[in-house]
């Protein structure tokens, strides 16, 4: 091996990722019922041009064509989500058995196809059912989410070796409850504040019923992460990016591993006047022991104290997080940027990947999701040249490789995603996949992305 190369262990699981209302359609068929997504895609104005997930990638009824697609690529592991609402169309109580057909269908393709099937329990989609109860506002919904996991434990725990509970709970509180960018598209800090603990809660109480039921694979949570640099050494640089890092990764990190929360956080948040519901016992719950950690990463950048001065009366909830974070990202000329626009920052990779291993005693690692959005078309022959996103993945690879050299933990990396597909509030206008799909004809087309993927898998890496 020449010093340019990048090797990784014989052993280092490969993969790709989706989730299931972004990509398998057939919304209202076989006992599915309505989740937050139907309900917000449908309301005019939430998403870009309109668009739902009614069809998206219509995988529901290409799953064999989708598990060909993952064994063309090699990966040696495929993580998807489950459809709350198809498996259990009440939010809780009867199963059905259409739905969970589906599952098991997928994870025993995935096995014919030597795919190591990843699961993940919650990515966004609560039944709208529930969501009318208040949803994660009601304490209950962490418990309706506990007898959902162990239904499907006990449904697909015996194929199934890797098990995510939820996946980037930040986005389902902040993005969803208090920036109103994703469902159910509500504005209300304090009420993020009590969806994130209860989202917690709901991890915690799933890890118990695993344990309970003695699966014999593995579980954690998937947090999305992201990495602040200081923009100088001035202190006032380096408190504004602990801030940042205490807003969006130790919030939803800190209570699984330290089992509290961030005390900077929790007495900004006390000024405001919100305190986490937290009951007796609920922390204990939180840090049950977990097998692994997934981290999702996209991007980071450099950040420096906020130049205006914090409102003394925050008037709504961008003010208040404006208040508590109290920095503002500095944007620096010469990173390029994906075609969704974040910067493509591989470094901020390699330093939260040290940093969540000195901050939480070096967990064995995940990567759950890391892509790139590369709007490039078909050309003229029909192929697809996403330079852009071979690029990203190349240099988060470099950064991987470094990191694993560091001494962290990292058992695997899963890239984002195997299809283009419903992008959430940005619709079908924003493309992640290695595949691009024609939304019109549902015609599949591996992308140049996916053959440079394909390569490193074979290769178990590859020389600069």
């Amino acid at each position: 091996m020449q010093p340019s190369d990048f090797k990784f262990p014989a052993g280092f699981l490969w993969g790709t990722a989706t989730s299931a209302y972004q990509i398998e359609g057939s919304a209202d068929v076989d006992g599915r019922t309505p989740s937050i997504w139907d309900s917000f895609a449908r309301t005019p104005g939430r998403v870009e041009n309109g668009d739902t997930g009614d069809v998206a990638c219509d995988s529901y009824r290409r799953v064999e064509e989708d598990v060909a697609l993952l064994s063309e690529l090699g990966v040696k592991a495929y993580r998807f989500s489950i459809s709350w609402s198809r498996v259990m169309p009440a939010g809780r109580g009867e199963l059905n058995p259409l739905g969970i057909a589906y599952y098991r269908r997928l994870v025993d393709l995935l096995h014919d196809a030597g795919i190591m099937p990843m699961a993940t329990l919650y990515h966004w989609d609560l039944p709208q059912v529930l969501h009318d109860e208040g949803g994660w506002l009601n304490r209950r919904c962490a418990y309706d989410f506990a007898q959902y996991a162990r239904a499907m434990f006990d449904a697909l725990g015996d194929r199934v070796a890797v098990w995510f509970t939820i996946n980037e709970p930040w986005c389902a509180s902040m993005l969803s409850h208090a920036m109103g960018m994703h469902a159910p598209g509500e504005k209300d800090l304090g009420n993020a504040v009590t969806v994130a603990h209860h989202l917690l809660l709901a991890h915690g109480l799933a890890v118990k019923e695993f344990r309970r039921t003695e699966q014999p694979g593995r579980i954690g949570m998937a947090p999305n992460v992201e990495w602040h640099e200081p923009y100088s050494c001035h202190p006032d640089d380096v408190a504004a990016c602990e801030r940042g890092l205490d807003w969006f990764n130790r919030w939803f990190i800190d209570p699984i591993y330290h089992g509290r929360y961030p005390q900077g956080l929790l007495a900004r948040y006390a000024v405001l006047g919100i305190h986490p519901p937290v009951e007796d016992g609920d922390m204990a719950i939180i840090g049950q022991r977990t097998d692994l950690l997934g981290i999702n990463y996209y991007t980071g950048g450099y950040t420096r104290e906020a130049i205006r001065a914090m409102l003394a009366t925050p008037a709504d909830a961008f003010q208040q997080i404006d208040a508590l974070r109290h920095l503002q990202t500095v944007n620096v000329a010469g990173f390029r940027k994906t075609d969704i626009g974040w910067d493509i920052y591989a470094d901020g990779f390699y330093k939260v990947l040290t940093w969540l291993k000195d901050e939480y005693g070096n967990p064995p690692l995940l990567i759950t999701e890391n892509g790139a959005c590369d709007n490039t078309e078909p050309d003229a022959t029909g192929r697809v040249d996403d330079a852009l996103r071979i690029e990203y993945h190349r240099r988060h690879v470099i950064a991987l490789d470094r990191a694993l050299r560091s001494g962290c933990d990292l058992r695997g990396y899963t890239a984002w995603s195997l299809l283009d597909n419903f992008e959430w509030a940005h619709g079908y206008s924003k493309r992640f996949g290695l595949v691009h799909v024609d939304f019109q004809t549902q015609q599949r087309t591996p992308k140049e992305s996916f053959r440079w993927y394909q390569r490193l898998i074979r290769e178990g890496g590859f020389a600069v």
